[in-house]
């Protein structure tokens, strides 16, 4: 029965083998399940076979942690489960700290805790200020949609207008402010970028996954030049000063995704499993409490088969650097009052990406 559902799973992934080692019937009938519903292909047997070792692997931790019974998050079988954690963190992160000083950059100062009430909860998706969850690929642009995500937000706030902008823009025009691509990237930077030159629409510079020409002038305008009039830092470890700009606009965050959690999270708020060692960039889109804890709800750029529909849950009330150092480099970007054009309708989703291998990022 074994071999048989083996073969079943390499003729879906467009391989035949011959096996030199068998593995449990509900290992191989959970990949072969897999492969159809990803269309996963593998290039050879040695590469069918890796992936499958590396699934069984995945498949034996998601097992073991959902059956705890204490955790508040739960795992699942994601799109990136046959592969091993140094793989994933090598292909689909990218945060790197620009590691410059402030001097030039449109940098407005440290947004600071006031103290001020706060609602008890906030979720900018459902106000309509977040566009459709996006897929990075296998591109280290992470950095490029917690930017455009941001300053979607903070457009949409200021003006009414809701408009999906171009990481590809991002990726490969941005270069000249210590920005690497697929190869990493600082969602500050990235703001001031967008500050000098505007950004384009998705729908005119589509995302490719992979670094390519700067054709910023053939697109379409999507934020103008000089909308955006700078940046904020939030105050690091300070959750008070989190919770408050994330109740005024979504914003940018830094945090350690690199933990096979992250790589295989389905639901729930994710609590104690990550460290501090920033290497991703997403957007914290809203906070809210479930079931008795309290958490920071993030927008991902993994497509929408990972976590709760591409949305993630992360413990609130942590402390210090908050769970996953989410309070350690948060950052949000300041758009002009007066609305620029309105741009055409946002595409319904991100557009298929191509692979290219992201290198020299941020890991453990």
């Amino acid at each position: 029965m074994t071999w048989r559902v083996l073969a079943a799973a390499a003729a879906v992934s467009g391989c035949s083998s011959a096996w030199a080692q068998l593995i449990p019937d509900r290992v191989a009938q959970r990949f072969a399940q897999f492969a159809r519903d990803f269309d996963k292909k593998y290039a050879d047997d040695a590469e069918f076979q890796a992936r499958l070792a590396a699934f069984a692997g995945n498949l034996h931790f998601i097992d073991a942690e959902n059956a705890k019974g204490t955790n508040t998050f739960h795992l699942g079988v994601t799109e990136f489960a046959d592969m091993t954690a140094d793989e994933f963190g090598l292909n689909y992160l990218g945060f790197r700290p620009s590691g410059k000083t402030w001097d030039g950059l449109p940098h407005l100062g440290t947004f600071k805790s006031s103290g001020a009430p706060l609602p008890a909860s906030v979720d900018w998706n459902s106000k309509g200020a977040v566009t459709p969850v996006k897929n990075q690929g296998r591109c280290g642009s992470c950095w490029a949609f917690s930017t455009t995500g941001a300053v979607e937000g903070a457009y949409q706030i200021s003006t009414g207008n809701l408009v999906s902008l171009s990481e590809q823009q991002l990726v490969d025009c941005a270069k000249s402010f210590g920005e690497m691509g697929c190869k990493g990237g600082a969602m500050d930077s990235a703001f001031q970028y967008v500050q000098q030159n505007g950004l384009d629409t998705e729908a005119s510079y589509g995302y490719k996954g992979l670094g390519s020409i700067c054709t910023a002038a053939s697109g379409s305008v999507g934020i103008p030049k000089g909308v955006v009039t700078g940046f904020h830092d939030v105050t690091a470890q300070d959750e008070q000063a989190l919770m408050e700009a994330v109740a005024q606009q979504p914003v940018s965050i830094a945090i350690e995704a690199d933990k096979s959690v992250f790589q295989l999270y389905s639901g729930g708020v994710l609590t104690g499993t990550c460290g501090t060692q920033l290497d991703h960039g997403v957007l914290a889109v809203g906070y809210g409490t479930e079931k008795g804890q309290d958490y920071w709800l993030v927008k991902n750029s993994w497509g929408t088969a990972w976590g709760e529909a591409g949305f993630g849950k992360l413990l609130r009330g942590k402390g210090s650097s908050g769970e996953c150092g989410i309070l350690m480099q948060p950052s949000f970007p300041v758009v002009s009052a007066s609305p620029g054009p309105a741009p055409g309708p946002s595409p319904p989703s991100s557009t298929k990406v191509f692979q290219e291998g992201a290198q020299n990022i941020i890991s453990v």
